[in-house]
C-alpha cells in the first residue's frame, strides 16, 4: 500500500475515533456550543463519506450532496463526473444545472476552480470546485451555489470540504483496486492450471474408452465438473468445502492416471467446512504436493488436513517427494518451491501459483495469514495456511 493510500486510512480511522469519542460524550451530555458544533459536524462528515466510499456516480452523489451542503453552508449544492457531467442538484435555482455543467466541464479540463459571479437574481456566486486526486487526477466536480459574498474563508471551508471528498473517493477506487487485483490473481491462476494435467486427464479418458466405458464417462463427468468450477465467475472467494469437493475431483482424475503409486489421506474438521477462504488456494498446493510427491519416485502420498484451532482453521498439504533445500525459502521466497529449483526432478513438475496464493492470503485476512513452507532434501514438503474462521468483509 502507498503513502497516500496508508495516509487516507489513517485520516479515516481518526475520524472514525473522533465520532465514537463524541458519541460517547453525548451520551453523557454535550455541555457547550462549540462541542455540539463539532459533533454534528462529523457525524454529517460521516453521513457524506458513506456513499462516497462507494465511488461517485449519480445514486452517491444524490445521497452525499445533502450532507456535503450543510458542510459547505450552501443555498444549494450539485456534483458531476470527471467530465464534468452533472449527477446530482440538492437545493433550490436547479434551472442553474446548465451553467454548473458549463462551468464543471471547464473545471474538469484545467483542474482549476471556477467562479462564476451573479448567475442569477439573488444568487451571488456558483464555486466550482474540481475534485483531484494526487496521481489520478480529478474524479468529479462538485458546484456550490451561495447567496453570500464567497470570502476567502468561504472558499477554504469549499476547498476543505472537497479534499474530504476527493479522500473517500480516493478510498473507494483503493477498494474497487484491490477487488480487480483479486479477479486478476485468480485468472492468473486459472490460467496457470497446468496444461499438463489436462492434456493427461484427457488421455486418461481416452485410455479407458474402450476397456471400462462406465469408468471413462465417470471420469469425464468429473473433469467436466472440475473446469467448471475452477473457471467459474463468481466472487473472489468460496468455502472450505466447495475447494475440498473441487480437490477430489481432480484427484479422482490424478489417481485414475497413477492408480496404486498415488496414495491420498484427508483429514477433515467437519467444523471447518464452512469457512470462507480465497477462490482455488488450494488447488496450487494439492498439484504441486502430487507433482513433487510423484517426482523421481514410483510411489507417492499426498497427505491434506484442515483443523480447528480455536479463531483459526489451519490447513496443511503434505508430500513425501524430494522436499528442497531450506535456504532456497530465505533466498528465493515462494517461487523458488513453485518454480521447482529444489532439483531436476522438481524442475521437471514445474508450477506457478503458492506465490499468488500467499499474497492473497495476506491481502485478504492480513500477514499473520501467508503460507507457511516446512521442507529439506529427501523429507518431502508441507505448506500450510491458517485462515480466520470469520473475518468481518469477506464473505462468499
Amino acid at each position: 500500500m502507498s503513502a497516500a493510500a496508508l495516509a487516507l486510512l489513517v485520516a479515516a480511522v481518526v475520524v472514525v475515533l473522533a465520532v465514537l469519542l463524541l458519541r460517547r460524550r453525548t451520551r453523557r451530555t454535550l455541555t457547550t456550543p462549540e462541542e455540539r458544533a463539532v459533533h454534528a459536524t462529523l457525524h454529517t462528515a460521516s453521513l457524506a463519506a458513506r456513499p462516497l466510499r462507494r465511488g461517485l456516480d449519480a445514486t452517491s452523489a444524490a445521497e452525499a450532496a445533502p450532507h456535503l451542503r450543510t458542510l459547505t453552508s450552501a443555498e444549494s449544492l450539485a456534483l458531476a463526473d470527471q467530465d464534468g457531467a452533472p449527477l446530482a442538484w440538492n437545493g433550490p435555482n436547479e434551472h442553474l444545472t446548465g451553467r454548473f455543467a458549463a462551468a464543471a466541464r471547464a473545471a474538469a479540463e484545467t483542474g482549476r476552480r471556477e467562479l462564476i459571479a451573479h448567475p442569477h437574481p439573488g444568487v451571488r456566486a456558483l464555486i466550482v470546485q474540481p475534485l483531484v486526486v494526487e496521481d489520478v487526477g480529478v474524479v468529479g466536480v462538485m458546484g456550490v451555489l451561495t447567496a453570500a459574498e464567497p470570502g476567502p474563508g468561504m472558499l477554504g471551508a469549499i476547498s476543505e470540504v472537497a479534499r474530504y471528498a476527493c479522500s473517500q473517493i480516493e478510498l473507494a477506487e483503493l477498494d474497487a483496486s484491490r477487488a480487480r487485483l483479486d479477479r486478476a490473481e485468480v485468472r492468473a491462476l486459472r490460467a496457470q492450471i497446468s496444461p499438463h494435467f489436462i492434456y493427461n486427464a484427457l488421455n486418461t479418458v481416452a485410455s479407458f474408452v474402450r476397456t471400462d466405458p462406465d469408468r471413462a464417462r465417470e471420469l469425464i463427468l468429473e473433469f467436466a465438473d472440475f473446469t467448471r468450477y475452477s473457471f467459474r465467475s463468481a466472487g473472489e472467494y468460496t468455502v472450505l468445502s466447495d475447494e475440498l469437493r473441487n480437490i477430489d475431483r481432480y484427484l479422482t482424475l490424478e489417481r485414475a492416471r497413477f492408480g496404486s503409486a498415488l496414495e491420498v489421506r484427508l483429514q477433515v474438521a467437519p467444523e471447518v467446512l464452512g469457512v470462507v477462504l480465497p477462490f482455488l488456494a488450494l488447488q496450487p498446493l494439492v498439484e504441486n504436493a502430487v507433482r513433487h510427491g510423484l517426482a523421481g519416485q514410483s510411489r507417492g502420498t499426498v497427505t491434506i488436513v484442515a483443523a480447528d484451532e480455536g479463531t483459526d482453521c489451519v490447513i496443511s498439504v503434505e508430500d513425501d517427494g524430494v522436499g528442497m533445500d531450506p535456504e532456497l525459502l530465505r533466498s528465493g521466497s515462494l517461487d523458488a518451491v513453485a518454480s521447482g529449483t529444489g532439483g531436476p526432478a522438481a524442475k521437471e513438475s514445474a508450477h506457478v501459483g503458492l506465490a499468488n496464493v500467499d499474497d492473497r492470503l495476506r491481502a485478504a485476512f492480513g500477514n499473520d495469514y501467508g503460507l507457511v513452507v516446512e521442507t529439506a532434501p529427501g523429507a518431502g514438503t508441507r505448506v500450510s495456511m491458517r485462515v480466520p474462521k470469520f473475518r468481518p468483509g469477506v464473505h462468499v
